[in-house]
Order: structure tokens, then C-alpha cells, then sequence
């Protein structure tokens, strides 16, 4: 299926590693032309001479997204360059187990910009871009938000607005036939999910009680999956949908786990 993504100049936010890599990867793929942001100019320019060495077009920004300011860095960039944004995939965040107990305030604050405060940044700053081209967004998320997980109540809390602002911009946007979806991820398997994975005793045997529990062939989402939903959400293969929170989770979510 074509998804007539073809020259589509598309921001990617964590773009060097883990999800927010095989976005890029499949974007590239698909014709069109992906902005890593990240925080490591290293890793992005690994990963952008990794994409271009495919023959495939991308480039890069460094920015830190904590930093509020950073965001209209990005646009302001990306437009210098390009002159047009169609696409934004708000990804880049981190599981950082701010909890209730133990945590304050400071932390609290600071998670929620780590996880959220430069998703609604980034698509204020895009929206005129995103006027003109009629583009779309797609905000990815987690399972915290509906399932908990207990010691992450910022991150919780992030992707819960995560998953409102989905369904607010995608009321609000309507008017300028701008879609807004979100990919709601449980577990795969990622740089940061394995450096969470080797912070328990049996780390081996932690990843085999939890893969046990995901439905669907009892294994972790790839990334490539939660990529290729990314692109057909991104396209106009799904020009009629929009305020939907999609689940890319093996059935993780909504199927009875106590299946067999």
C-alpha cells in the first residue's frame, strides 16, 4: 500500500533510538522525510548518516525538550530548512518512577516535562505549518495512563494528558481538517525498557513473567510495528480518523490476561 507519504517533511521527537528510530526508519521508507530531534547530537548523527547510508532522506536537530524554549527552536529550524512541516510525531520521553510516596514536587514538575509539557509545545509552535499543509499528528503514549503500573505517577500522569490533549487537539483542529491520534504502546522492547528490565535481581526471569501476560503470541511489541501504525495513522490511507487512541499492544490492554 502506497501511503503517499512521498517528500513529507515529518518531525520526530526521541528519533535516534528505540521507537522513535523505527518511526524514522519506516518514514524514510515510506518516501518520506523524517527530523530526528534529540537531546545527543552524537546519536543523532549516528542514526541520520545510519538512515541517508539506506539512500533514504532525513536529517536532524539536537534540542533538549525539557527546555520549554527548545520547541520553537525546532519549528523555527525545520522551517528554515524546509519550509514546511506535514507531520508531527510527539515520542520522545521516559519512564523516570516519580512516584507518590517517595517522590515531591520538583521531580513531579520536572517528569512532566520530560513526558508532555513539549508535546503541546511543539504542536503549538508547528500548528500555522500544520494549517498550510493540512498535516497531522500523532502523539505516542503508554498503558500507564489506563492500567497503572504503581511507583510512576508523573509518567502516569503525563501519558493520561497525552491521551487528552489527543482527543482536545483533534476537536479543536477540526476546522483545519488536521487529524489527531494517538499509538498506545505496553511493552517493547527498547534501550530504556532493558535498562529498566536490568534493575531487578533476575532480570531474565522479570522479562518472562511479563511477556507471559501479553496475549497475542506472548511476546513484546516490536518496534517496527508500532512504526508501521505510526505511518498509516500519519497518512491520508486514514484521512477519516482522528481523536483515537490506538492500541499497538498484542492485546495487552483489553483482552482478559488470565487467557491460556
Amino acid at each position: 500500500m502506497d501511503l503517499n507519504l512521498s517528500n513529507n517533511i515529518v518531525i520526530v521527537t526521541g528519533g535516534a533510538k528505540g521507537i522513535g528510530a523505527a518511526i524514522v526508519k519506516t518514514l524514510a521508507v515510506e518516501g518520506a522525510f523524517p527530523i530526528i530531534i534529540g537531546r545527543n547530537e552524537a546519536d543523532n548523527q549516528k542514526f541520520n548518516a545510519a538512515i541517508k547510508e539506506l539512500g533514504l532522506n532525513c536529517d536532524y536537530v539536537t534540542a533538549e525538550l525539557t527546555q520549554p524554549q527548545s520547541s520553537k527552536m525546532v519549528i523555527d529550524t525545520v522551517m528554515q530548512r524546509y519550509g514546511k512541516i506535514d507531520g508531527l510525531i510527539n515520542n520522545a520521553g521516559v519512564n523516570d518512577g516519580i512516584g507518590l510516596e517517595n517522590g515531591n514536587y520538583e521531580d513531579f514538575m520536572a517528569s512532566l516535562h520530560k513526558n508532555v509539557v513539549h508535546y503541546y509545545l511543539l504542536a503549538h509552535y508547528a500548528l500555522p505549518a500544520l494549517k498550510e499543509s493540512k498535516g497531522a499528528i500523532v502523539n505516542i503514549s503508554s498503558k500507564t495512563a489506563e492500567t497503572g503500573q504503581g511507583g510512576t505517577s508523573a509518567y502516569a500522569a503525563a501519558n493520561g494528558a497525552r491521551n487528552a490533549l489527543t482527543r482536545e487537539w483533534a476537536v479543536e483542529l477540526l476546522p483545519f481538517g488536521i487529524r489527531v491520534n494517538a499509538v498506545l504502546v505496553a511493552e517493547s522492547y527498547t534501550p530504556l525498557y532493558q535498562t529498566w528490565i536490568e534493575t531487578f535481581d533476575e532480570p531474565e526471569e522479570k522479562l518472562k513473567s511479563i511477556t507471559a501476560k501479553i496475549p497475542l503470541e506472548k511476546r513484546m511489541t516490536k518496534t517496527e510495528e508500532i512504526a508501521d501504525a505510526v505511518a498509516f495513522l500519519l497518512s491520508n490511507r486514514s484521512g477519516h480518523t482522528t481523536g483515537q487512541l490506538i492500541h499497538v499492544d498484542g492485546g495487552y490492554v483489553h483482552l482478559d490476561r488470565a487467557l491460556s
